[in-house]
Formats: C-alpha cells, sequence, structure tokens
C-alpha cells in the first residue's frame, strides 16, 4: 500500500493518511493482521512530523481500525472492515448540530451557547 501525502490539501495530514487507511482496509488492500510501519518509520517515509502520524493512529485505534499491540507494532483490527464507514467527527457534527438548533429554538442564544459549551469542555466528567 502506498500512502501520498498532498500537503497543497486543506485537509489535514493527519485525515488524509487516516482515510487512506480505512480505503486500503475497505479495498482489501489492508486484511487483518497485516501490521502497519511505525510511527516514526512512516512519518520519515512521509516526511512528516511524528506527532501527526501518532495522531493517526490513536484515532485509527479508536474506531478499532487499527489494534496497537505495545512493542510489537500497529496491526489492523480483526474488525477493521466493518468499521471504515464509521466517521465519528461526522457523527459529532450532527450531534452538536441538533442540539444547537433546539438550544436555539428555545431563545438561547450563541453566546450563551459557547459559554455552557466551553464551561462543559472544561469540566471533567
Amino acid at each position: 500500500m502506498e500512502i501520498v501525502i498532498n500537503i497543497d490539501d486543506p485537509t489535514p495530514v493527519f485525515t488524509q493518511l487516516m482515510e487512506q487507511i480505512k480505503t486500503a482496509v475497505a479495498n482489501n488492500h489492508l486484511p487483518e493482521g497485516t501490521p502497519l510501519p511505525s510511527i516514526r518509520q512512516l512519518a520519515n517515509d512521509l516526511e512528516v512530523n511524528s506527532k501527526t502520524v501518532a495522531k493517526a493512529y490513536k484515532l485509527l485505534e479508536r474506531d478499532n481500525i487499527i489494534q496497537s499491540r505495545g512493542y510489537r507494532g500497529s496491526f489492523v483490527h480483526p474488525d477493521a472492515k466493518s468499521h471504515c464507514h464509521i466517521d465519528l467527527s461526522q457523527w459529532t457534527t450532527e450531534m452538536l448540530t441538533d442540539c444547537i438548533a433546539t438550544l436555539r429554538a428555545k431563545g438561547v442564544t450563541d453566546s450563551e451557547i459557547r459559554v455552557a459549551f466551553g464551561s462543559l469542555m472544561n469540566s471533567k466528567f
């Protein structure tokens, strides 16, 4: 599998990386159990910051596309193919859009929404 990063693309590099890995899994180019390059190796190969690759790997692990096996590395998750089409970012945006629409319908101002959101994001659940 070849990953190509377009630095002129407005899509963040970590998102480009995630999308290409998800596409490769969905198209059977990365079958279950396939080892992935180390964060450092992939960052060097793509000439990007290792923190960018680490962020992509962390989010792919959250989405059950890859799994980390400690010092042995990262591998394609056994259930990866069934999770490739789940987009938590899109789902989050949809949920927040619905919530904001409900609040506005009740007369809550944008400023009040921002203050409440900021307060909740800074609190510990």
